[in-house]
């Protein structure tokens, strides 16, 4: 399959015949065994908090949680949707957890985070979709550690979009993720319970409503995309004035998951994150073990670096309008 032309390392799968293709020296890692993994292992069970760096298998889980970065999971770890690259267990969830948002904070105060991101499966069960959890985390968070920056990445709140992403805005957090995933074209058979556009509309609100939360976006290589639907949604995402853009490797989590089309070479992914930069999203982060949660803090502090040179910039060139 030509699904990356030349950026594509390895022929296509036959997809009538799908099987697991042996990943290439560049994806591999290897599995966590150092003192401070187990450490982060442990406080996560004593608060009876869940990871999404656990439970959708992520490849980066030895170095971050050696680093003592983790990436919380709220709501719960059965989601009401069952995506077809995703490892989260799919049912009927659990009560919401009360003693979660204060859990998730004495998680970041014994840790020492200088950035946190909180996430969560779907919850089309409740009635608010779960905004009402991730506005009492951020408010815990901003109590017991006022220092740390947080990120959120959220689910769409389908049906329940507008009033959800108000009331998370108000609680004011720094980064409001929410992951386009893939290509618009693949979303009835890799993400299925949502709306590409619906997605980006919900991007839109935050900006609507807080132009300066900072917004960020990402999508993932490999499951049979065009190079130009790439760059289309490159285009898309700045029209939506997303700041940030993430583009990582797809890997199979189980034979029953959707199958590797690709595995996207880095010098691939180094072309698209070129591409991207051109666009003007203010921070990119595109290489085959890219995550929506890797190097948050280091992307978090560039970014908004940037942010500030850019509004320094016009700042100047404004001043020397005026006196010409």
């Amino acid at each position: 399959m030509a699904a990356m032309n030349d950026l594509s390392s390895t022929p296509a799968q036959d997809p009538e015949r799908p099987q697991r293709v042996r990943k290439p020296e560049w994806i591999r890692v290897k599995a966590p065994v150092s003192k401070g993994y187990h450490e982060t292992r442990k406080l996560m069970r004593d608060l009876n908090l869940n990871t999404v760096c656990e439970e959708a298998a992520c490849p980066n889980i030895g170095e971050c949680w050696t680093k003592k970065h983790a990436t919380v999971m709220i709501l719960g770890d059965v989601c009401t949707r069952a995506c077809a690259f995703c490892n989260v267990k799919t049912g009927m969830p659990r009560i919401v957890d009360p003693l979660e948002p204060e859990h998730t904070a004495a998680a970041a105060a014994k840790m020492g985070l200088e950035h946190i991101v909180i996430t969560s499966v779907d919850r089309d069960d409740l009635p608010d979709g779960g905004a009402g959890q991730f506005v009492k985390v951020i408010q815990a968070l901003r109590r017991e550690t006022p220092n740390t920056t947080i990120e959120i990445l959220t689910p769409d709140f389908r049906g329940k979009m507008r009033p959800a992403v108000e009331a998370i805005c108000e609680a004011g957090p720094d980064v409001y993720n929410h992951n386009l995933e893939t290509v618009p074209r693949l979303y009835p058979t890799i993400r299925p319970g949502a709306r590409y556009y619906a997605s980006l509309r919900l991007l839109e609100e935050v900006k609507s409503h807080d132009p300066l939360i900072f917004t960020k976006s990402g999508i993932m290589l490999g499951l049979g995309e065009q190079r130009l639907e790439v760059h289309q949604v490159m285009d898309d995402m700045r029209s939506a004035d997303i700041d940030f853009m993430t583009m990582g490797q797809y890997l199979q989590p189980t034979p029953k998951h959707a199958t590797v089309m690709d595995f996207v070479t880095p010098k691939a992914f180094t072309a698209f994150g070129a591409i991207a930069r051109a666009k003007g999203f203010l921070q990119v982060a595109s290489s085959p073990l890219t995550r929506s949660s890797y190097h948050a803090g280091e992307d978090f502090a560039q970014m908004r670096a940037a942010r500030e040179a850019k509004l320094a910039q016009k700042q100047t060139q404004k001043k020397a309008g005026r006196e010409i």
